[in-house]
């Protein structure tokens, strides 16, 4: 996994409004079939994980966990975020090419 790729990618997303993060807006995207692809942080809580690896089940979206809280927000100029989703083909694309070994 090419760590560094992954978090400018995202970074990239964000800037080009291709990313949605924060609880509401990941559950909106997911539900509503914009979602390409859903990233969790690796210290999210159990009850967080279930919860989207369940939509990402349901919904049919590939779900990632990876980074941490801080870092998942730092890469996109927020806080903190357990959770987002890229709702863009050709970055949900790049970043799951990245992600292979």
């Amino acid at each position: 996994m090419n760590e560094n790729k992954i978090t400018s990618l995202l970074g990239l997303a964000q800037k080009a409004g291709k990313v949605a993060s924060g609880e509401l807006s990941v559950e909106k995207a997911i539900q509503s079939g914009k979602a390409k692809l859903i990233i969790i942080a690796t210290d999210s809580s159990d009850g967080t994980k279930k919860k989207y690896r369940d939509m990402s089940q349901y919904y049919q979206v590939p779900i990632y966990e990876l980074l941490t809280k801080q870092q998942l927000g730092g890469c996109i100029g927020k806080e903190y975020r357990a959770a987002l989703t890229i709702v863009e083909q050709g970055f949900s694309n790049a970043i799951e090419k990245a992600l292979k070994p």
